[in-house]
């Protein structure tokens, strides 16, 4: 079991000392990352009325990824809206475009079904998409709980197809997010693709009765499977069943264990991506409460930990609370960010924060970008990034 740290004093890991996490955070300290902070002055906001956003980076030096519930680029909560929709981002971080190419205002191709979308993948020139339903085809109301299907796009998100497998509510999973590695995942350590899926906090859970709020206790579970099987079938997959001396061990879906774990909860939506310049794994989630900026940072060595605490938001100091510089309007509803992985810096020490919220059409139901920096616990602090 889990153990909050509810000391406050410096604990020792991994040889470090390091002072104590905030004390709510369900880990220790990273021994890595002493802090993190943003560049309100680099906010900027597209795609008004088009949330979610996890991104990828492909072949082609772009990056894709897909929104919910508007518009894309260019359109608003109305105009061009869809469900769900695949756009590309071109460009630097402090130069970048978005086009839509699946959905949207002036796509460039209309979509062809629609759900939600927190995980898109590139692997080998192929895009991957975990999806859930908006409205299930095995009938009911708006329900992403229901089941889960892998999509599959060979021509960079201008068209997607859907195996007939899928997983289920029932199998205790719901919205899933691949853990990204670089460049057309290049920077996998080995040729599995790696999955991160939340446990629903009751076996039963709909949208309609539960919504979408925290899930306690929050906990995720791990799956891998070959690179050249991703969609071949759910029997392709193995599940985490445990880490024995820092080492996993993998078996069938019936044994799965949780990878991480917080008392607190976690969102109903989650990210996982490689930051190549620190070596770690970040790992970002709500807690507590919902679309309100309540966020979580954590980070590990491998990707099925041990995780370790960056950031820990809570509701008296919410992500975002102070932004200097920035003059762009804002609601406490953030409810989900991701790293866009092609904009680390080589040392790994800057990055780019894509984030969302639930404005209902307004402020962060948007794309949002701002420059990020890690300050390292080995770094002084006046040192620049």
């Amino acid at each position: 079991m889990l153990s909050k740290a509810r000391s406050c004093t410096a604990i020792i890991l991994f040889g470090l000392a390091v002072p104590a996490a905030r004390a709510e955070a369900p880990y220790p300290p990273s021994p890595v990352i002493a802090d993190v902070s943003f560049d309100w002055t680099t906010h900027r906001r597209l795609a008004i009325g088009s949330d979610n956003w996890q991104l990828t980076w492909a072949d082609d030096d772009h990056q894709y990824g897909a929104w919910g519930d508007g518009g894309g680029f260019g359109g608003d909560n109305r105009e061009g809206r869809v469900g769900l929709g695949y756009g590309r981002i071109e460009g630097d971080w402090h130069n970048y475009r978005g086009v839509n190419i699946w959905g949207g205002k002036n796509a460039d191709h209309s979509a062809q079904f629609s759900g939600k979308s927190w995980g898109t993948i590139a692997v080998d020139g192929t895009l991957y998409s975990w999806v859930v339903p908006d409205e299930p085809d095995t009938g009911g109301p708006r329900d992403h709980y229901r089941y889960i299907q892998v999509a599959r796009s060979t021509d960079r998100a201008a068209h997607w197809t859907k195996p007939d497998w899928r997983w289920w509510r029932e199998d205790n999973l719901i919205i899933p997010t691949f853990l990204v590695h670089g460049k057309d995942n290049a920077g996998a350590p080995d040729g599995y693709v790696y999955s991160y899926f939340i446990r629903p906090q009751l076996g039963n859970v709909t949208q309609s009765e539960f919504g979408l709020r925290i899930h306690r206790p929050g906990a995720l579970f791990l799956a891998r499977v070959p690179k050249e099987k991703l969609f071949a079938g759910r029997d392709a997959y193995q599940w985490c069943t445990g880490v024995v001396d820092g080492q996993p061990t993998w078996g069938p879906l019936a044994a799965k264990e949780p990878v991480f774990e917080n008392p607190e909860g976690t969102g109903w939506c989650v990210s996982v991506c490689y930051n190549p310049g620190l070596r770690r794994y970040l790992l970002a989630t709500e807690h507590t409460v919902s679309h309100a900026g309540v966020m979580s940072l954590f980070d590990a060595t491998d990707p099925w930990g041990p995780w370790t605490t960056v950031k820990y938001w809570t509701t008296e100091d919410r992500f975002g609370q102070s932004r200097p510089g920035s003059q762009l309007d804002w609601a406490d509803n953030v409810f989900f960010f991701s790293f866009a992985p092609k904009w680390f810096s080589s040392n790994g020490r800057s990055a780019t924060l894509v984030f969302t919220g639930g404005g209902s059409g307004k402020n962060n139901d948007s794309f949002n970008t701002v420059r990020t920096t890690f300050r390292l616990r080995n770094q002084p602090q006046d040192e620049q990034p």
